[in-house]
């Protein structure tokens, strides 16, 4: 079988066991993309998907952070972990390598930022598995970030 084949079965074999069918890209960002498909200067900083303005930061809030640990444990915790690469990347220092913006849309848009974002492009062509959208609301997605620099920040 030639290398290519082994890797695309590898990648569809991982992706099943980490979460099933991605849903359908969501809607684009038409407002903040120039018309020829090209990322704007937002996108490639913050990522495309739902969460369309920069998110400002300010002290940890503890109990939205305890919430976070909780959606890791149970959400990402089976391809991630904190300071090393298991499945996926480490994920402690993200947010040192990225915005919060960013990690927020790629854990509630994975599909779409694989699909366009050179960025996540790369990381799956070194990681060859996919991330799947577990289904997360902003809000959850805000305490995993939460949960992030809690744990960054010890």
């Amino acid at each position: 079988m030639p290398r290519r084949a082994v890797a695309s079965l590898i990648v569809v074999l991982v992706s099943a066991g980490c979460g099933g069918d991605a849903p359908a890209p969501a809607a684009r960002d038409t407002a903040r993309a120039p018309a020829s498909g090209a990322l704007s200067a937002f996108q490639q900083e913050h990522g495309i998907g739902p969460v369309t303005e920069a998110i400002t930061l300010g002290p940890i809030d503890e109990g939205l952070a305890e919430q976070g640990e909780a959606l890791f444990e149970t959400k990402c915790s089976a391809c991630h972990k904190l300071g090393e690469r298991y499945v996926g990347p480490a994920v402690g220092d993200v947010l040192a390598r990225r915005s919060p913006t960013f990690v927020m849309n790629m854990i509630l848009n994975p599909q779409e930022m694989y699909e366009r974002h050179p960025a996540v492009k790369q990381m799956l062509a070194e990681y060859m598995s996919y991330m799947p959208n577990q289904n997360l609301t902003r809000d959850e997605a805000r305490a995993v970030v939460e949960y992030l620099r809690h744990e960054n920040a010890e």
